[in-house]
């Protein structure tokens, strides 16, 4: 009995200890936290404040006219009414295909295009620093480029095909309903791949010249030394390159809103540009800020995949 209740005292002083350690530790180290409390305190302002805010206006009504510290609480019924609206399903279908079709096509033009200028022939350095000026270009130019260039009386591509005889008047790329998701998703990764093209181009340095020279030796074509040599190697850049090109797809405002403004029709709202529509057109802040929780949720998720990648490669490169 005295054992048991010797154990207890011993436990209780071990707990006291503890919790009296890590008051002791913050001030031994309280220079430290001081350099980083003002970082800390931007952090709460600009980014804690701003998500604690829009989850709490998502459970007000806030009907245009109305000021927003007159908002009215209304619980879930903002989602509710997200999850049942036939525009929200539009716009979710819409997203999916725009974020799906630019990443991978993106992908795979750039690697494709990282392949072939890894070889070495004359005027490499050229054909890349022109394959990279879409992506270093601001979007806002190459919207109102490409606007211009879509235009159904003055585009130039309508011009050329009516030149050519390919089309009797030209075709309305922005302005039809069936037409005008390709239009912007066709935009969106000709200003994308150059991304993956940097990215994979620094991933096929990385890949051993000599186990590509013994594979060879092996008698491995090229395929072969491609599947078994290379892709392993570009098997975690490719990763990484995936999951950045669809979260700022999933997050893309500018090309859209810009071309089109969502329309028509909607047909070309994708969930971003549907927020923005919702809170400063129509000025339902209750409804966007529900959207952007969910938004918020998404865009969390691949975050947290993109962090997971990037641990996996370090714990891999520390192993080997």
């Amino acid at each position: 009995m005295t054992i048991v209740t010797g154990s207890k005292t011993e436990a209780r002083l071990r707990l006291q200890s503890g919790r009296s350690g890590l008051p002791r530790k913050v001030w031994q180290h309280r220079a430290d936290y001081a350099y980083v409390l003002p970082a800390i305190a931007v952090m709460l302002v600009v980014i804690a404040y701003p998500i604690y805010y829009t989850i709490e206006l998502s459970f007000f009504n806030t009907p245009p006219g109305l000021q927003l510290r007159d908002k009215i609480f209304v619980g879930f019924n903002n989602y509710t009414a997200i999850l049942t609206s036939e525009v929200f399903w539009q716009v979710t279908l819409n997203t999916l295909i725009w974020t799906f079709a630019s990443t991978f096509v993106s992908f795979v033009l750039g690697f494709a295009t990282a392949l072939a200028l890894h070889r070495d022939f004359i005027g490499r350095g050229v054909l890349r620093a022109i394959l990279i000026i879409p992506w270093v270009i601001s979007a806002v130019a190459a919207s109102y480029i490409w606007k211009w260039i879509y235009h159904s009386d003055f585009g130039i591509i309508g011009a050329v095909l009516v030149e050519l005889g390919l089309a009797s008047r030209p075709p309305n790329f922005i302005d039809s309903v069936s037409t005008v998701l390709p239009s912007l998703i066709v935009v969106n990764i000709w200003r994308e791949f150059p991304f993956a093209m940097i990215m994979m181009m620094a991933g096929l340095q990385t890949v051993p010249e000599q186990l590509l020279r013994a594979a060879k030796v092996d008698g491995a074509n090229a395929w072969q030394r491609f599947w078994h040599v290379t892709f392993p190697h570009l098997r975690n850049v490719s990763t990484v390159t995936i999951l950045l090109l669809a979260v700022a797809n999933f997050n893309s405002f500018i090309i859209p809103w810009i071309m089109t403004g969502g329309g028509p029709s909607n047909a070309s709202h994708i969930w971003i540009t549907h927020i923005y529509e919702l809170a400063f057109g129509r000025q339902r802040w209750g409804v966007a800020a529900a959207y952007s929780v969910l938004l918020f949720l998404i865009l969390m998720t691949l975050g947290y995949f993109y962090v997971r990648a990037l641990s996996g490669n370090e714990r891999r490169e520390a192993k080997a």
